[in-house]
C-alpha cells in the first residue's frame, strides 16, 4: 500500500469546484497492472463533464478525473514483462490521473516518445490521434491543399494545425480571440482569422477564406465547433472539398444543406478516432503505429499553455471551462507550475 494525494469527485455536481483533495491508501498493482507515479496529467473536457454527470462514461463514486497522464513506473504486477520500475511512460485511461500515483492496466501504458517532457507526453495522444484520423484516414489531406481549421486554439485544433503543416498543406486557423490566435500563427499557420462577430456569434470568415485560397475556398475543413461555423463553412468550401465533423463545441448540431453537397460535389465526413479502432482493430493498430512514428520523430510537439499543482486542479479545470486554454493545460504532481510552450 502507498499513501497518496488525489483530487476526487464524491458527488455529481454542476460545480466542478465540488471536488476534494484527499489522502488515500493505494494498493499494490494487481496482475497485469502497473503502478505509475504520475508527474503530469492533461485536463480535458470529459473530466469536467464526468464531474457534472454529463459524459457517457460514468465512473462509480468517488473517482479521480484525468484520462491522459505521464510519469514513472513505480511497481509492476504479476505477469508484466514489458515494463520495469523507473521507466518513463505515458498512458490513457478514462479516469484516475489526478493523483500522485495510479494503478492502470499495462496494456494502456507506453514509453514517452522521443524527447517529450512529462507535460507534453501527457497531452499529445488524444488530440493528435483525433487530428491524424481526421486529416489522413478520413480526410485524405494532400500536400498543397488548403486546410481550414476551426477552433484552432484548442487541443484538437492546435494538433490539426501542426499535422496539416507537417503534411504540406496551406493552413488557415480560426478562433475567437486574437491573443490565442497569435500563438497559432507563431506555430506555423499560414493565416489566422478571428471569427467572432460584433453580436457575439461566430462567422464572417467566408470571404476571407476565399480571398486567401484564391479559389472556391478550402479543400479540407476541420470542424470541432459546428453550429454557425459549419453553416458558413458550406459557403467557403472548394469543389470536391471535404468537411470533417469532429464535434459541436458551439452547442448546436448543424444541418447540412444537401443542395450544396450536390452542386459542389463535396463530402461531409464524421470523425470518431477511437471508434475506428474499436470497429476495425487492424486499422486502429496502424493508426497507433503511425502516431507513434510521428511522435518519436519530433513531428508532434504539443503546446502546453499552463500547468497547475495538484492542489490547484480546480483552477486548471476552470481555465478550460472558461475557454482560456491554448492547446493544452496540465495538472502536475510535484507542486510546480508549468511555463507555456
Amino acid at each position: 500500500m502507498t499513501r497518496i494525494r488525489t483530487v476526487r469527485c464524491h458527488v455529481i455536481s454542476e460545480d466542478i469546484g465540488s471536488v476534494t483533495l484527499d489522502e488515500i491508501e493505494l494498493p499494490d498493482p494487481g496482475p497485469g497492472e502497473v503502478q505509475i507515479r504520475v508527474k503530469a496529467c492533461a485536463v480535458n473536457f470529459p473530466d469536467l463533464l464526468m464531474i457534472q454527470g454529463k459524459y457517457q462514461h460514468k465512473p462509480p463514486l468517488p473517482f479521480a478525473p484525468g484520462g491522459e497522464a505521464a510519469g514513472d513506473v513505480a511497481a509492476v504486477g504479476a505477469g508484466v514483462t514489458n515494463l520495469k520500475e523507473g521507466d518513463a511512460v505515458c498512458f490513457g485511461s478514462r479516469a484516475g490521473g489526478f493523483a500522485e500515483a495510479v494503478n492502470v492496466p499495462a496494456a494502456v501504458v507506453k514509453p514517452i516518445p522521443g524527447k517529450m517532457n512529462y507535460e507534453k507526453a501527457a497531452s499529445y495522444s488524444t488530440a493528435y490521434m483525433t487530428a491524424y484520423v481526421a486529416l489522413k484516414v478520413r480526410g485524405n489531406l494532400q500536400a498543397g491543399e488548403w486546410l481550414l481549421v476551426h477552433g484552432a486554439t484548442g487541443g484538437v485544433g492546435t494538433a490539426a494545425v501542426d499535422l496539416g503543416k507537417h503534411y504540406g498543406a496551406h493552413v488557415i486557423g480560426t478562433g475567437g480571440r486574437d491573443d490565442k490566435l497569435a500563438v497559432v500563427a507563431s506555430r506555423g499557420a499560414d493565416a489566422v482569422i478571428n471569427y467572432t462577430l460584433p453580436d457575439g456569434r461566430m462567422g464572417g470568415f467566408r470571404d476571407q477564406v476565399k480571398a486567401l485560397t484564391g479559389s472556391g475556398g478550402a479543400d479540407v475543413i476541420y470542424d470541432p465547433v459546428g453550429g454557425d461555423v459549419f453553416d458558413e463553412s458550406m459557403r467557403c468550401i472548394n469543389w470536391r472539398g471535404r468537411i470533417l465533423t469532429i464535434g459541436f463545441t458551439s452547442g448546436r448540431w448543424p444541418t447540412a444543406p444537401v443542395n450544396l453537397i450536390l452542386i459542389k460535389s463535396i463530402s461531409v465526413i464524421g470523425v470518431r478516432a477511437g471508434e475506428i479502432g474499436r470497429r476495425d482493430p487492424e486499422l486502429g493498430r496502424q493508426n497507433q503505429a503511425d502516431l507513434w512514428d510521428l511522435a518519436t520523430s519530433g513531428a508532434i510537439d504539443p503546446y502546453v499553455c499552463a500547468g497547475f499543482p495538484l492542489e490547484r486542479a480546480v483552477d486548471a479545470m476552470r481555465m478550460l471551462e472558461n475557454r482560456d486554454v491554448v492547446g493544452k493545460c496540465v495538472v502536475t504532481m510535484n507542486g510546480y507550475e508549468v511555463a507555456s510552450g
